[in-house]
Protein backbone atom coordinates (compact mmCIF):
# COMPACT_ATOMS: atom_id res chain seq x y z
CA UNK A 1 0.00 0.00 0.00
CA UNK A 2 1.30 3.56 -1.13
CA UNK A 3 0.77 5.86 2.12
CA UNK A 4 0.74 9.44 0.89
CA UNK A 5 1.94 12.75 2.42
CA UNK A 6 0.13 15.42 0.60
CA UNK A 7 2.55 18.46 1.46
CA UNK A 8 5.23 16.17 0.51
CA UNK A 9 4.09 14.54 -3.02
CA UNK A 10 7.37 14.12 -5.34
CA UNK A 11 8.25 12.94 -8.82
CA UNK A 12 9.80 9.91 -7.21
CA UNK A 13 6.12 8.75 -5.61
CA UNK A 14 4.57 9.00 -8.76
CA UNK A 15 6.53 7.02 -10.62
CA UNK A 16 6.99 4.91 -7.93
CA UNK A 17 2.96 4.45 -7.99
CA UNK A 18 2.78 3.76 -11.95
CA UNK A 19 5.79 1.23 -11.36
CA UNK A 20 2.94 -0.51 -9.44
CA UNK A 21 1.16 -1.08 -11.93
CA UNK A 22 3.20 -3.63 -13.58
CA UNK A 23 2.64 -6.71 -10.61
CA UNK A 24 -1.28 -5.92 -11.39
CA UNK A 25 -3.84 -8.98 -12.71
CA UNK A 26 -7.11 -6.87 -13.62
CA UNK A 27 -10.23 -8.71 -14.88
CA UNK A 28 -12.96 -7.08 -16.95
CA UNK A 29 -16.20 -7.82 -16.83
CA UNK A 30 -18.87 -6.43 -19.84
CA UNK A 31 -19.60 -5.79 -23.39
CA UNK A 32 -16.65 -6.27 -26.05
CA UNK A 33 -16.55 -4.32 -29.55
CA UNK A 34 -14.81 -4.26 -32.67
CA UNK A 35 -13.97 -0.86 -33.49
CA UNK A 36 -13.66 -0.57 -37.40
CA UNK A 37 -12.43 2.13 -38.93
CA UNK A 38 -12.08 3.03 -42.70
CA UNK A 39 -9.84 6.37 -43.14
CA UNK A 40 -9.80 8.63 -46.11
CA UNK A 41 -9.99 12.07 -47.65
CA UNK A 42 -13.02 14.32 -48.57
CA UNK A 43 -12.99 16.24 -51.68
CA UNK A 44 -16.32 16.45 -53.14
CA UNK A 45 -19.61 16.06 -52.14
CA UNK A 46 -21.42 13.58 -53.82
CA UNK A 47 -23.73 13.62 -57.32
CA UNK A 48 -26.27 11.10 -55.61
CA UNK A 49 -27.15 12.97 -52.75
CA UNK A 50 -25.85 15.70 -50.97
CA UNK A 51 -23.04 13.95 -48.50
CA UNK A 52 -19.05 13.64 -48.37
CA UNK A 53 -17.46 11.20 -50.61
CA UNK A 54 -14.84 9.50 -48.12
CA UNK A 55 -11.81 8.18 -50.50
CA UNK A 56 -10.77 5.02 -48.60
CA UNK A 57 -7.10 5.25 -48.10
CA UNK A 58 -6.65 2.64 -44.60
CA UNK A 59 -8.79 0.27 -43.19
CA UNK A 60 -8.49 -0.75 -39.20
CA UNK A 61 -9.75 -3.01 -36.85
CA UNK A 62 -8.90 -2.23 -33.07
CA UNK A 63 -10.07 -3.77 -29.92
CA UNK A 64 -13.06 -1.71 -28.07
CA UNK A 65 -15.60 -1.46 -25.50
CA UNK A 66 -14.55 -3.19 -22.77
CA UNK A 67 -11.65 -4.80 -24.70
CA UNK A 68 -10.81 -0.60 -24.83
CA UNK A 69 -10.36 -0.74 -21.03
CA UNK A 70 -8.39 -4.02 -21.71
CA UNK A 71 -5.98 -1.69 -23.60
CA UNK A 72 -5.69 1.08 -21.60
CA UNK A 73 -4.97 -0.90 -19.09
CA UNK A 74 -2.61 -3.02 -20.48
CA UNK A 75 -0.88 0.87 -22.02
CA UNK A 76 -0.49 0.93 -17.85
CA UNK A 77 1.39 -2.02 -17.68
CA UNK A 78 -0.78 -4.33 -15.91
CA UNK A 79 -2.08 -7.43 -16.94
CA UNK A 80 -6.14 -7.12 -18.23
CA UNK A 81 -8.14 -10.44 -18.42
CA UNK A 82 -11.17 -10.16 -19.97
CA UNK A 83 -14.13 -11.62 -19.56
CA UNK A 84 -17.14 -11.73 -21.75
CA UNK A 85 -19.33 -13.52 -24.96
CA UNK A 86 -18.83 -12.87 -28.57
CA UNK A 87 -20.61 -14.11 -31.57
CA UNK A 88 -19.66 -17.41 -33.84
CA UNK A 89 -19.07 -14.96 -36.86
CA UNK A 90 -16.08 -13.69 -38.49
CA UNK A 91 -16.07 -10.24 -36.35
CA UNK A 92 -15.79 -12.85 -33.48
CA UNK A 93 -12.94 -14.70 -34.98
CA UNK A 94 -11.29 -10.95 -35.66
CA UNK A 95 -11.66 -10.15 -32.17
CA UNK A 96 -10.32 -12.96 -30.47
CA UNK A 97 -7.36 -12.65 -33.39
CA UNK A 98 -6.85 -8.46 -32.10
CA UNK A 99 -6.68 -9.57 -28.56
CA UNK A 100 -3.98 -12.67 -29.71
CA UNK A 101 -2.04 -10.08 -31.52
CA UNK A 102 -1.96 -7.80 -28.37
CA UNK A 103 -0.68 -10.34 -26.34
CA UNK A 104 -3.51 -10.75 -24.35
CA UNK A 105 -5.34 -13.95 -22.23
CA UNK A 106 -8.64 -15.16 -24.58
CA UNK A 107 -9.71 -17.58 -21.06
CA UNK A 108 -12.73 -15.29 -20.40
CA UNK A 109 -14.32 -15.34 -24.13
CA UNK A 110 -16.66 -17.36 -24.99
CA UNK A 111 -17.99 -18.03 -28.27
CA UNK A 112 -22.17 -18.09 -28.71
CA UNK A 113 -23.03 -19.32 -32.45
CA UNK A 114 -26.76 -17.17 -31.34
CA UNK A 115 -25.21 -13.88 -30.66
CA UNK A 116 -23.55 -10.97 -33.47
CA UNK A 117 -20.27 -9.73 -32.28
CA UNK A 118 -20.86 -6.06 -31.82
CA UNK A 119 -18.83 -3.96 -34.25
CA UNK A 120 -19.39 -0.18 -34.90
CA UNK A 121 -17.87 1.18 -38.32
CA UNK A 122 -16.54 4.73 -37.81
CA UNK A 123 -15.82 6.91 -41.32
CA UNK A 124 -12.94 9.37 -40.83
CA UNK A 125 -12.43 12.16 -43.69
CA UNK A 126 -9.56 14.56 -43.16
CA UNK A 127 -9.30 13.33 -39.58
CA UNK A 128 -12.64 13.88 -38.81
CA UNK A 129 -15.48 11.52 -38.13
CA UNK A 130 -18.25 11.82 -40.68
CA UNK A 131 -20.55 8.48 -40.19
CA UNK A 132 -20.99 5.60 -37.86
CA UNK A 133 -22.65 2.32 -38.36
CA UNK A 134 -23.63 0.08 -35.68
CA UNK A 135 -24.07 -3.84 -36.12
CA UNK A 136 -25.14 -5.59 -32.80
CA UNK A 137 -27.41 -7.12 -30.82
CA UNK A 138 -28.41 -5.98 -26.93
CA UNK A 139 -30.25 -8.95 -26.31
CA UNK A 140 -29.73 -10.54 -22.84
CA UNK A 141 -27.73 -13.40 -22.86
CA UNK A 142 -29.86 -16.62 -22.70
CA UNK A 143 -29.33 -18.72 -19.66
CA UNK A 144 -26.84 -21.78 -20.72
CA UNK A 145 -24.56 -18.10 -22.00
CA UNK A 146 -25.11 -16.78 -18.78
CA UNK A 147 -24.04 -19.91 -16.91
CA UNK A 148 -20.87 -20.50 -19.14
CA UNK A 149 -19.78 -16.73 -18.77
CA UNK A 150 -20.20 -17.01 -14.91
CA UNK A 151 -18.26 -20.89 -14.86
CA UNK A 152 -15.01 -18.82 -16.98
CA UNK A 153 -15.19 -15.79 -14.70
CA UNK A 154 -14.95 -18.74 -11.66
CA UNK A 155 -12.14 -19.96 -13.92
CA UNK A 156 -10.41 -17.02 -14.43
CA UNK A 157 -10.06 -16.72 -10.63
CA UNK A 158 -8.51 -20.02 -9.81
CA UNK A 159 -5.61 -19.58 -12.66
CA UNK A 160 -4.94 -15.85 -11.57
CA UNK A 161 -4.47 -13.97 -8.45
CA UNK A 162 -6.71 -10.89 -9.24
CA UNK A 163 -6.14 -7.34 -7.99
CA UNK A 164 -9.09 -5.52 -9.25
CA UNK A 165 -12.87 -6.51 -11.22
CA UNK A 166 -14.06 -3.99 -13.30
CA UNK A 167 -17.71 -3.84 -15.27
CA UNK A 168 -17.76 -2.51 -17.79
CA UNK A 169 -21.12 -1.89 -19.35
CA UNK A 170 -22.52 -1.29 -22.21
CA UNK A 171 -26.09 -2.49 -21.84
CA UNK A 172 -25.13 -5.04 -25.31
CA UNK A 173 -26.39 -7.78 -22.85
CA UNK A 174 -23.08 -9.56 -21.55
CA UNK A 175 -23.84 -8.54 -17.65
CA UNK A 176 -27.22 -8.93 -15.66
CA UNK A 177 -28.01 -8.48 -12.11
CA UNK A 178 -27.21 -12.41 -11.50
CA UNK A 179 -23.63 -12.04 -12.98
CA UNK A 180 -23.46 -8.42 -10.69
CA UNK A 181 -24.65 -9.98 -7.43
CA UNK A 182 -22.52 -13.50 -7.87
CA UNK A 183 -19.30 -11.48 -8.68
CA UNK A 184 -19.87 -8.66 -6.06
CA UNK A 185 -20.39 -11.81 -3.18
CA UNK A 186 -17.08 -13.57 -4.56
CA UNK A 187 -15.42 -10.39 -4.87
CA UNK A 188 -16.24 -9.27 -1.10
CA UNK A 189 -15.17 -12.88 0.14
CA UNK A 190 -11.95 -12.74 -1.69
CA UNK A 191 -11.06 -8.83 -1.23
CA UNK A 192 -11.00 -7.96 -4.50
CA UNK A 193 -12.39 -4.37 -4.88
CA UNK A 194 -15.03 -3.96 -7.88
CA UNK A 195 -15.08 -0.84 -9.94
CA UNK A 196 -17.65 -0.27 -12.31
CA UNK A 197 -18.75 2.07 -15.19
CA UNK A 198 -22.27 1.47 -15.68
CA UNK A 199 -25.30 2.05 -18.29
CA UNK A 200 -28.52 2.38 -17.21
CA UNK A 201 -30.49 -1.07 -17.81
CA UNK A 202 -28.36 -2.29 -14.34
CA UNK A 203 -27.15 0.79 -13.17
CA UNK A 204 -29.32 0.03 -9.97
CA UNK A 205 -28.06 -3.23 -9.40
CA UNK A 206 -23.93 -2.40 -9.01
CA UNK A 207 -24.65 -2.84 -4.79
CA UNK A 208 -21.81 -2.95 -2.62
CA UNK A 209 -19.40 -1.98 -5.01
CA UNK A 210 -15.83 -0.13 -4.09
CA UNK A 211 -15.99 2.29 -6.83
CA UNK A 212 -19.02 3.50 -9.10
CA UNK A 213 -18.04 6.32 -12.07
CA UNK A 214 -21.22 7.50 -13.66
CA UNK A 215 -21.55 10.22 -16.09
CA UNK A 216 -24.23 12.88 -15.45
CA UNK A 217 -26.52 11.93 -17.97
CA UNK A 218 -26.28 8.05 -16.28
CA UNK A 219 -26.73 9.89 -13.03
CA UNK A 220 -29.40 12.11 -13.90
CA UNK A 221 -31.33 8.83 -15.96
CA UNK A 222 -30.19 6.19 -12.65
CA UNK A 223 -31.69 8.42 -10.46
CA UNK A 224 -34.59 9.63 -11.87
CA UNK A 225 -33.86 12.98 -11.15
CA UNK A 226 -32.19 16.59 -12.52
CA UNK A 227 -29.98 19.17 -10.84
CA UNK A 228 -27.98 22.10 -11.26
CA UNK A 229 -24.23 20.45 -11.34
CA UNK A 230 -23.15 23.31 -11.31
CA UNK A 231 -23.54 23.74 -7.99
CA UNK A 232 -21.75 22.05 -5.37
CA UNK A 233 -24.90 22.02 -3.17
CA UNK A 234 -26.87 20.27 -6.16
CA UNK A 235 -23.78 17.25 -6.87
CA UNK A 236 -23.68 16.70 -3.07
CA UNK A 237 -26.80 16.02 -2.89
CA UNK A 238 -27.28 13.64 -6.02
CA UNK A 239 -23.91 11.84 -5.14
CA UNK A 240 -24.96 11.36 -1.57
CA UNK A 241 -28.58 9.60 -2.83
CA UNK A 242 -26.22 7.24 -4.91
CA UNK A 243 -24.09 6.18 -2.39
CA UNK A 244 -27.12 5.55 0.12
CA UNK A 245 -28.65 3.94 -2.89
CA UNK A 246 -25.81 1.53 -4.00
CA UNK A 247 -23.58 1.48 -0.39
CA UNK A 248 -20.52 2.20 -2.26
CA UNK A 249 -17.29 3.44 -0.40
CA UNK A 250 -16.47 6.19 -3.85
CA UNK A 251 -18.38 7.63 -6.68
CA UNK A 252 -16.56 9.18 -9.55
CA UNK A 253 -18.70 11.65 -11.33
CA UNK A 254 -17.14 12.30 -14.96
CA UNK A 255 -18.56 15.30 -15.87
CA UNK A 256 -17.15 16.11 -19.05
CA UNK A 257 -15.80 20.02 -19.89
CA UNK A 258 -16.26 20.58 -15.81
CA UNK A 259 -14.00 17.64 -15.07
CA UNK A 260 -14.72 14.81 -12.51
CA UNK A 261 -16.49 14.67 -8.78
CA UNK A 262 -14.89 12.30 -6.54
CA UNK A 263 -16.99 11.42 -2.98
CA UNK A 264 -15.20 9.16 -0.78
CA UNK A 265 -14.46 7.25 2.37
CA UNK A 266 -10.61 7.00 3.22
CA UNK A 267 -8.82 5.46 6.33
CA UNK A 268 -11.59 7.06 8.13
CA UNK A 269 -12.45 10.48 6.22
CA UNK A 270 -14.91 11.19 4.31
CA UNK A 271 -14.91 14.11 1.84
CA UNK A 272 -15.60 15.41 -1.64
CA UNK A 273 -13.47 17.04 -4.02
CA UNK A 274 -13.84 18.65 -7.97
CA UNK A 275 -11.01 17.91 -10.11
CA UNK A 276 -11.68 20.88 -13.44
CA UNK A 277 -10.97 19.36 -16.82
CA UNK A 278 -6.94 20.69 -17.89
CA UNK A 279 -8.17 22.97 -21.38
CA UNK A 280 -6.96 20.77 -24.67
CA UNK A 281 -7.71 20.60 -28.21
CA UNK A 282 -9.74 18.19 -27.98
CA UNK A 283 -10.33 15.76 -31.69
CA UNK A 284 -12.71 13.18 -30.09
CA UNK A 285 -14.40 12.12 -27.14
CA UNK A 286 -14.75 8.46 -28.14
CA UNK A 287 -12.90 6.58 -25.33
CA UNK A 288 -12.30 8.88 -22.22
CA UNK A 289 -14.53 7.29 -20.12
CA UNK A 290 -12.71 3.51 -20.62
CA UNK A 291 -9.28 5.52 -20.24
CA UNK A 292 -11.16 7.18 -16.92
CA UNK A 293 -12.08 3.76 -15.36
CA UNK A 294 -9.06 2.27 -16.14
CA UNK A 295 -6.52 4.38 -14.44
CA UNK A 296 -9.35 4.70 -10.99
CA UNK A 297 -9.00 0.86 -10.84
CA UNK A 298 -5.57 0.35 -11.61
CA UNK A 299 -4.98 3.41 -8.63
CA UNK A 300 -8.07 1.59 -6.17
CA UNK A 301 -6.17 -1.77 -6.60
CA UNK A 302 -3.09 -0.18 -4.99
CA UNK A 303 -5.01 1.39 -2.47
CA UNK A 304 -3.98 5.22 -3.76
CA UNK A 305 -5.57 8.16 -1.97
CA UNK A 306 -9.12 8.49 -3.89
CA UNK A 307 -7.79 12.44 -4.53
CA UNK A 308 -4.71 11.03 -6.63
CA UNK A 309 -7.15 8.55 -8.25
CA UNK A 310 -9.60 10.86 -9.63
CA UNK A 311 -6.91 13.40 -10.76
CA UNK A 312 -4.86 11.27 -12.67
CA UNK A 313 -8.33 9.34 -14.01
CA UNK A 314 -8.95 13.15 -14.91
CA UNK A 315 -5.96 13.62 -16.63
CA UNK A 316 -6.00 10.14 -18.34
CA UNK A 317 -9.59 11.11 -19.97
CA UNK A 318 -8.12 14.54 -21.47
CA UNK A 319 -5.20 12.81 -22.88
CA UNK A 320 -6.71 10.47 -24.76
CA UNK A 321 -9.64 13.12 -26.25
CA UNK A 322 -6.71 14.66 -28.29
CA UNK A 323 -6.74 11.67 -30.71
CA UNK A 324 -8.57 10.47 -33.18
CA UNK A 325 -10.51 7.57 -32.88
CA UNK A 326 -10.66 5.09 -29.93
CA UNK A 327 -7.27 4.78 -28.54
CA UNK A 328 -5.47 3.80 -24.98
CA UNK A 329 -4.24 6.52 -23.20
CA UNK A 330 0.03 6.89 -23.13
CA UNK A 331 1.50 5.99 -19.93
CA UNK A 332 4.69 7.89 -20.37
CA UNK A 333 2.71 11.45 -20.99
CA UNK A 334 0.47 10.69 -18.41
CA UNK A 335 3.04 10.35 -15.79
CA UNK A 336 4.81 12.97 -17.19
CA UNK A 337 1.42 15.35 -16.66
CA UNK A 338 0.87 14.03 -13.34
CA UNK A 339 4.34 14.56 -12.12
CA UNK A 340 2.91 18.13 -12.17
CA UNK A 341 0.09 17.81 -10.24
CA UNK A 342 -0.94 20.57 -7.29
CA UNK A 343 -3.27 19.94 -4.70
CA UNK A 344 -4.52 22.28 -2.48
Amino acid sequence: MLTLDRTRMTKEYFIKLFETFNDLNVLIIGDVMVDSYLWGKVERISPEAPVPVVSVSKRENRLGGAANVALNVKAMGANPILCSVVGGDQKGTEFVGLLEEQGMETLGIIKSKDRLTTTKFRVIGNKVQMLRVDEESEKPLMEEEQIALIERFKKVLNEYIIDVIIFQDYDKGVISEEVIEMVVEIAMKKNIPVAVDPKKRNFAAYKNVTLFKPNLKELKEGLKIDFDHKSNEGLKKAVSGLKALLNSKIVLLTMSEDGVFIDYEYIGEKSTHIFPSIVRSISDVSGAGDTVISVASLCLAVKTDPLILAAVSNLAGGLVCEKVGVVPVDRQQLLNETIKLKFD
